[in-house]
């Protein structure tokens, strides 16, 4: 909610109730075309002797034409207002997740592979803006616009109608919802097939030099159809499901539209109804099915958006290992020594690596710590920068505990040549000044000479 109604900014507020505004304009005019439709056509069909209005007919007729045109036109400034606001809220939330990440922990970072995370964050954001959209674009209208019919209904022909068209629309929904969740099963069976198909052709050409030592050709053949025939079956059976459930909302639609016509025919054969009343009815339910035609789309759509939407806040939710303590000041040094003073530590509470490590760097000195894979030369860096706390023991630079003060003043104060060569994708200028944001070309130029 913060993201769609942001507190710090009027102008996308506006946009939201101006979105709305839009909304329910065009749900209007959607309402009132059936009564200008009706309108004309009874215009049409006076008594026989009497003269046929045509000023009126014409007169509904372009009220009609108004409308529809009205009603495009509503739907599509509603999307022009509201599509900064789904931006904005995707952009915020994106940005608030890619904070978050960086302030979690190595462990996790080294825990999670980045193309999962990725992903989530990819899917996570993007699912609130077509969650947002659906929600107040479609089953919002929709819901309106069944209450109108109802009413509009219960006024002109009384409760029978109305009782059809709910039981009707209750029936819909039910069967869509029913055959959409057996369908949504189908689809993720068929998209695991496809990319277990995928990953075999991957697989067999990456590993074409070993398929060749073996004469293994026609058995990588034979793994890779089975992939492919088992994905087919499946994608048929996926077609198929679509096919019945397009003729189980066709019966239950048509159904109801040919009762429905039938009873106002039977209504104008009495004299209680005119030719109007048939089209009136005919077009009211015409226009309250349209959207629900997509409610097995939008049902499947906003639950996989509900899963995707809840991976990205359990990343969120996900506990800072490493943390400031609240008031945390920064690091102020004037004789820059470092100490470890008795530090325990490891990775897993079963395997400590560092036995009560203690030593003392004086300002202005060199140290080398060498020693086998595995030793813990890496862990003592990764101590010094904070990105794990020690089990037990404490840290010091200047003689200030590490633990106490801001993580971002020690960092700003340590330089590091990491022992693996990792750049950015951008230039190399960008990499080598990116130790020191703001440095000029002069700096960077400087830095490369002297390295070289």
């Amino acid at each position: 909610m913060p993201y769609l109604w942001p507190a710090d900014n009027a102008v996308l507020r506006r946009r939201v109730v101006g979105a709305l505004l839009m909304v329910l304009a065009g749900k209007a005019t959607t309402l009132a075309l059936p009564f200008a439709y009706k309108k004309a056509v009874d215009a049409m069909t006076l008594p026989e002797g009497a003269q046929p209005a045509l000023t009126v007919a014409m007169a509904f007729v372009l009220a009609y034409a108004l409308g529809r045109f009205a009603g495009v036109l509503f739907d599509n400034l509603r999307n022009i207002v509201f599509e900064r606001v789904g931006q904005d809220a995707t952009r915020h939330l994106a940005e608030n997740v890619f904070a978050r990440l960086h302030h979690l922990s190595l462990r996790f970072h080294l825990a999670r592979r980045t193309g999962e995370v990725t992903k989530v964050l990819e899917r996570g954001t993007k699912s609130i803006d077509t969650m947002l959209y659906f929600l107040l674009f479609n089953i919002a209208p929709t819901v309106i616009e069944l209450t109108a019919v109802i009413v509009i209904f219960w006024l002109n022909f009384g409760l029978g109608l109305v009782g059809a068209t709910v039981a009707a629309v209750i029936a819909y929904v039910y069967v869509t919802r029913t055959i959409t969740e057996w369908r949504s099963a189908l689809r993720e069976k068929m998209n695991r097939l496809d990319g277990q198909a995928l990953s075999r052709a991957v697989d067999s050409l990456l590993n074409y030099e070993t398929v060749k030592y073996f004469g293994a050709e026609a058995r990588e053949e034979a793994r890779y159809a089975a992939a492919t025939r088992a994905y087919a079956d499946a994608a048929v059976k996926s077609e198929n499901s679509l096919g019945l459930l397009n003729i189980a909302q066709a019966i239950i639609v048509n159904l109801l539209m040919a009762g429905a016509m039938a009873w106002t025919v039977w209504g104008w054969s009495q004299g209680r109804l005119t030719v109007g009343d048939l089209v009136f009815v005919n077009t009211y339910l015409t226009q309250l099915f349209r959207p629900l035609d997509m409610l097995g789309m939008v049902y499947r759509t906003i639950r996989q958006g509900l899963i995707d939407m809840a991976e990205m806040f359990r990343l969120i939710d996900t506990p800072v290992e490493v943390a400031d303590v609240p008031g945390a000041p920064a690091l102020v040094i004037q004789r820059p020594s470092v100490t470890f003073d008795n530090v325990v530590f490891g990775y897993d509470r079963d395997r400590e690596i560092l036995h009560g490590l203690s030593f003392e760097v004086p300002a202005g000195n060199r140290v080398a710590i060498v020693g086998p894979s595995g030793a813990g030369k890496s862990t003592i860096a990764r101590l010094l920068f904070r990105f794990y706390d020690p089990w037990e023991g404490r840290i010091l630079i200047d003689g200030q505990d590490i633990s106490h003060i801001t993580q971002a003043s020690l960092r700003a104060a340590l330089g590091i040549v990491p022992q693996d060569s990792v750049l950015f994708n951008d230039t190399i200028g960008y990499n080598i000044a990116y130790g020191r944001d703001g440095a000029g070309m002069d700096e960077v130029e400087a830095a490369a000479r002297g390295a070289s």
